[in-house]
């Protein structure tokens, strides 16, 4: 069964639905009431949830909820964390040797606006991880910031340099892009971990 904190939120002094539970996000759904399916929408909508892990818990849930109460806060809340930079800052959490390129993120936000076929689903972030993984654009930005004279400072790279420095970027872009798209590869729970 869900667990609610009885501690008392310093601003509403409303009660905070939590969402570690042994049960399935399926369990949790319909174990849910809904003053504790209104406190996840309004963490939705006030941005208290800002991580990939948090969201993706929510949208585990709502998934199950099937309502459309639900669409519009998980819409809005996941355009909110890659437009906010709380994606590019996952990101480059997980890219210390050579930052994520801020510009390949931007370019694939501009990509999946643009495609029509991105209105049929909620999660804007997920669209845009995959559109950066399908457009290649992790190879195209490695090699742009190896072309810039600002990546190498005052000296003139080798071809040899330059290779390595992209494949480095390759390899630690990749890995974070697929280390977030992991969030939605794990297989449905039935313990809730």
């Amino acid at each position: 069964m869900s667990r609610h904190s009885s501690a008392q939120s310093s601003s509403r002094g409303a009660q905070q639905y939590q969402l570690m539970s042994s049960e399935s996000p399926a369990d949790q759904a319909k174990s849910m009431s809904q003053n504790n399916k209104d406190q996840l929408i309004n963490s939705l909508r006030t941005h208290k949830v800002n991580t990939i892990t948090e969201l993706r818990r929510i949208e585990k849930i709502f998934a199950y909820l099937n309502s459309e109460e639900v669409t519009e806060p998980m819409t809005t809340a996941w355009a909110h964390y890659v437009n906010s930079n709380n994606l590019l800052n996952e990101l480059r959490n997980l890219t210390k040797t050579i930052p994520f390129s801020s510009e390949c993120l931007d370019e694939a936000k501009a990509l999946v606006v643009a495609d029509p076929a991105s209105v049929r689903s909620w999660n804007y972030c997920w669209l845009v991880l995959v559109k950066m993984e399908k457009e290649n654009l992790v190879l195209k930005y490695a090699r742009a910031l190896a072309s810039k004279r600002s990546t190498w400072g005052a000296r003139q790279p080798t071809a040899d340099d330059a290779r390595k420095f992209i494949n480095a970027c390759i390899a630690e872009w990749t890995q974070a892009l697929r280390q977030l798209l992991k969030h939605w590869d794990e297989p449905p729970s039935t313990t809730g971990s």
